[in-house]
C-alpha cells in the first residue's frame, strides 16, 4: 500500500564535484525517497530497500521553493521524478518548467511506472530508468520520447540477477537503440536485506542465483555487467554514460565530468588506483576554477593549473581540442 501526503519541503542536494552516474551540481527531488513497493529504489543516495507499505510525501510549493533558492541553484539540476508519484502529481514537470525559466540545463530522471514530460527546455536531457525491467511499459515510453522530440536515453539500474542477465542487456539495448535513444548507461545500486528479500519472493530463482543474491559479494557481478552495459551501447552507437545536459560545450563542469568518469572507471576495474586517485582530485580542481578551462589553454597551457596531475592534463588538452586521448583507452578497456 502506498499513501501519499502533502508536504512542505522541496529536497534539495548540492554537489561541489560531479560524480557518477548523474554529474550533477544540485539535485531537486519534489517526493520522499521511498515511493513504490515491494521494492524502492532511492535513486540520490543509490540503494534499493523494501516494504509492504509506504508513506509518500509530497511537496506542493515546487515552484516557489524554486524561484526563492534560484540564485543558490546550480546547473545542471538533476530533478529525480521517478515512480508513479509522478503520473500523478506532476510535481517533476513543474520542477523543469522552472529550470527552463530560469536557463538552468537540467536532467530529468523519470522511471518505468511514471510519467515523461510533455515538452523539455532547451539544453534538458531526460532519462528514463528502467526499473521495473517491464518491456511491454518501456517500449511505449520509449517511442513517447522520441516523438516528443526529447533528448533522452536510458538508465539501467544494476540488480542481479534482473538487469545483470546478458539476454535483459540485449533486449534493452536493441529497445533504447530502435526509438533512438541517445544514451544506454548503468546505475550502480546497493541492495539491502529487504531488497535481496523481494526480489526472491517475485522470482523464481535457482539454488545458484539465490546463494549468490545473498551470499555472495555482488560487487563483482554488478561492475561486470556495468561494463555488458556499456559494450551493448556501444555497439548500438549510444553513449555508455548518463549525457550531462549540454555535454557539446566545453565547460569546466564538462571536463570534470570526463575526468571523473576516467577515474571512476580505473577503479572499478582495479586499474591504476594511484593515477585513477590523482585524476579525482584534478577533477575537483577544474570543477572548481574560476577561469574557463578553454580560456587557460588558449591563453598559456594547462600546466599552469595547479594540482592537474600529468594525465589529466593530457586528457582536457586533447579533449579541448576534439582530439582522442588516454580516456578513451580506458573507455574500451571498460567496455571489452
Amino acid at each position: 500500500m502506498i499513501l501519499y501526503r502533502k508536504a512542505a519541503s522541496l529536497r534539495i542536494k548540492r554537489s561541489a564535484v560531479p560524480e557518477p552516474p548523474y554529474w550533477y551540481a544540485t539535485a531537486v527531488a519534489p517526493y520522499s525517497p521511498r515511493r513504490a513497493t515491494p521494492m524502492t529504489i532511492d535513486y540520490l543516495d543509490l540503494r534499493a530497500t523494501a516494504a509492504e507499505r509506504l508513506e509518500v510525501a509530497v511537496s506542493d510549493r515546487v515552484r516557489d521553493e524554486l524561484e526563492r533558492a534560484a540564485e543558490r541553484l546550480r546547473e545542471p539540476v538533476l530533478i529525480e521524478a521517478t515512480e508513479m508519484a509522478e503520473a500523478v502529481f506532476g510535481r517533476g514537470e513543474e520542477a523543469l518548467e522552472v529550470c527552463g525559466e530560469q536557463r538552468l540545463a537540467a536532467l530529468h530522471l523519470v522511471s518505468t511506472r511514471g510519467a515523461l514530460p510533455r515538452s523539455a527546455p532547451d539544453g534538458a536531457v531526460v532519462a528514463i530508468s528502467a526499473w521495473p525491467l517491464e518491456m511491454h511499459r518501456l517500449e511505449p515510453l520509449f517511442d513517447t520520447a522520441s516523438e516528443r522530440g526529447l533528448r533522452w536515453g536510458v538508465a539501467v539500474p544494476v540488480i542481479h540477477p534482473v538487469t545483470t542477465h546478458q539476454g535483459a542487456i540485449e533486449e534493452l539495448a536493441e529497445a533504447a537503440r530502435t526509438a533512438g535513444a541517445a544514451f544506454l548507461a548503468p546505475i550502480a545500486v546497493a541492495l539491502d536485506a529487504t531488497a535481496k528479500d523481494a526480489i526472491a519472493r517475485s522470482l523464481s530463482l535457482g539454488e545458484e542465483t539465490y546463494a549468490e543474491l545473498f551470499h555472495a559479494d555482488l560487487d563483482p557481478l554488478h561492475v561486470n555487467a556495468e561494463r555488458r552495459i556499456g559494450a551493448a551501447a556501444h555497439a548500438a552507437g549510444m553513449a555508455d554514460f548518463i549525457l550531462p545536459p549540454r555535454w557539446e560545450r566545453k565547460t569546466n563542469w564538462n571536463a570534470a565530468v570526463l575526468l571523473s568518469l576516467t577515474a571512476s572507471r580505473m577503479i572499478a576495474m582495479e586499474q591504476d588506483l594511484d593515477v585513477a586517485i590523482a585524476i579525482t582530485r584534478s577533477a575537483r580542481i577544474v570543477a572548481e576554477l574560476d577561469k574557463p578551462l578553454e580560456r587557460i589553454a588558449e591563453a598559456a597551457s594547462l600546466s599552469i593549473v595547479e594540482g592537474l596531475d600529468e594525465m589529466s592534463r593530457e586528457i582536457l588538452t586533447a579533449w579541448l581540442k576534439g582530439e582522442e586521448s588516454m580516456a578513451e583507452d580506458v573507455f574500451d578497456q571498460w567496455r571489452d
